[in-house]
């Protein structure tokens, strides 16, 4: 933002510290009235005709900015995505792991990738892969929903699961 004698416009629109509008002033003008008023003269609309200015303290302004970020930084959450890989021939005992792994992933808020990597001669029989994925969602169906339907990608087939929205607040 253009401050005081930074500002290189011949005329500008003038507004003073209650947010009044004092009409289009000489930048002169304006630097003295801000100046009298112990305050800054500060560019709002640079591309507005003629420019817009404002009479402000401009480090009490960027201070409360600053103020405004950090507190929308601290309500800004990053999902992050965790991953599953289960095989097609999986044994039951092996599978209650994965799915509780899952379901704790989710509880947490993330986002869970399940993947069936299928070795050898294993990829001609794609739909046991498929079984697996389908009844991985159907015991995940409380705590989540499914984003992407399961698909191929080389020799892994892949679903995305995201929690429930209810369920994260």
């Amino acid at each position: 933002m253009n401050v005081n004698e930074k500002i290189r416009a011949r005329e500008v629109r003038l507004i003073d510290v209650n947010g009044d509008q004092l009409g289009v002033k000489s930048r002169q003008e304006a630097l003295d009235i801000a100046e009298n008023a112990n305050l800054d003269l500060v560019m709002v609309a640079p591309n507005a005709k003629p420019p817009v200015c404002r009479v402000m303290d401009y480090g009490k302004y960027r201070f409360e900015q600053q103020k405004k970020e950090k507190e929308a930084r601290k309500k800004q959450t990053t999902i992050k995505v965790k991953e599953v890989r289960l095989s097609p021939g999986i044994g039951e005992h092996d599978f209650n792991t994965k799915l509780r792994n899952a379901r704790k992933f989710l509880g947490n808020g993330d986002k869970v990738k399940v993947a069936v990597r299928f070795r050898g001669r294993a990829i001609t029989h794609k739909e046991l892969g498929r079984e697996v994925l389908d009844r991985m969602a159907d015991e995940c169906k409380d705590v989540s929903q499914v984003e992407t339907k399961p698909k191929m990608e080389g020799r892994n087939m892949f679903m995305m699961l995201a929690p429930i929205a209810e369920k994260q607040a």
